[in-house]
């Protein structure tokens, strides 16, 4: 159990009730904001500090100590090819700094616990990183799960209550277009060839008419992969996966404009096949992150973050993705 402790005597200026001793605030119990802001500012600064040394030397076991989810698996798997073709590191590397750095931090009962950091990088010109870090439970790290980059006029209008906390959206019973716990699963099926609606059962209130907003992530990505689904050499055919468990579970946040902002993960997988006398080019590091030998197919498998807009249901609108990326974590070959 955590137990936020907060003393009450000289120290404590702003209360006047004339107490000795401690306080013992429950967090599995009591409504209380998941971090304090300068324990939220040492988080962001822990990320950077272990990202660095990750990236500069490849080191996995510092991606481990601050990374899970969709954004860890992505770079876990970036990290242990950039490892295996680069073994001394990168000597080159610039260092990924942080400044003018915001706290959306909800109040929560129970674990696990979250808050979003938005801050401007030395890295994608003026847009700024969002990142999600969950706590699971009491004595465990922060973990940054989840990233989405944004230009700055497109940043999400995070709702504050008067005491400048974030409200944190719950997974199901919503009143939001599609429920944070279900949007993995609506995209999965958006891309396999459904609308990203069916029917509406009263439980999500998608509307049969899709409830994506056309986009590079949507719309173009099918497009995209219509185009290239089969060429003179080859035939590629594509399969899509939800995934909310464990630390790929959604985590969301208000807008004031009664919608919410959710972070996603989800996995696709491509196989392309191709003639066997068809010469066969791969990078580096898909190479490093290949089983198997690809001589009439090869299977990807990737890793997608998403940060979406999910509009009140009544509103009429459609979910529009923020901020899509994605990384390929393993290949096999046939």
């Amino acid at each position: 159990m955590i137990r936020r402790r907060l003393c009450l005597g000289a120290a404590a200026i702003a209360l006047t009730v004339p107490l000795a001793g401690c306080v013992t605030v429950h967090g599995e119990r009591a409504l209380i904001p998941s971090i304090r802001p300068a324990e939220a500012a040492k988080v962001l600064a822990d990320f950077a500090a272990q990202n660095n040394k990750a990236t500069r030397s490849y080191d996995q076991q510092a991606i481990d100590a601050v990374e899970a989810g969709p954004l860890g698996a992505i770079d876990q798997a970036g990290v242990r090819a950039k490892h295996a073709n680069n073994p001394d590191g990168n000597k080159g590397y610039s260092a990924l700094e942080f400044s003018d750095a915001r706290y959306f931090v909800p109040e929560q009962r129970g674990w696990p616990k979250f808050f979003v950091a938005e801050a401007r990088t030395n890295r994608n010109g003026d847009a700024r990183w969002l990142l999600a870090f969950r706590r699971s439970g009491p004595g465990r790290p922060w973990m940054a799960d989840f990233l989405g980059v944004a230009a700055s006029d497109a940043l999400p209008d995070f709702a504050l209550d008067k005491d400048g906390h974030a409200e944190a959206v719950p997974l199901a019973g919503t009143d939001l277009l599609v429920q944070p716990g279900q949007l993995s699963a609506q995209y999965a099926s958006y891309l396999d060839g459904g609308t990203g609606g069916g029917k509406d059962d009263g439980k999500n209130g998608a509307a049969a008419a899709g409830v994506f907003a056309d986009g590079p992530a949507t719309s173009g990505l099918k497009d995209s992969r219509a185009k290239s689904a089969r060429t003179a050499s080859t035939v590629t055919q594509y399969a899509d996966q939800p995934d909310v468990s464990g630390d790929f579970a959604p985590v969301a946040l208000r807008t004031t404009d009664g919608g919410a902002v959710v972070f996603f993960g989800s996995r696709h997988q491509s196989r392309a096949t191709f003639r066997a006398d068809h010469p066969l080019t791969l990078d580096a590091d898909t190479k490093a992150l290949t089983t198997g030998t690809p001589r009439t197919s090869i299977t990807l498998s990737r890793v997608a973050q998403s940060m979406v807009e999910v509009p009140p249901r009544k509103a009429g609108t459609k979910v529009v993705f923020v901020s899509y990326l994605t990384g390929l974590v393993s290949a096999k070959g046939e």
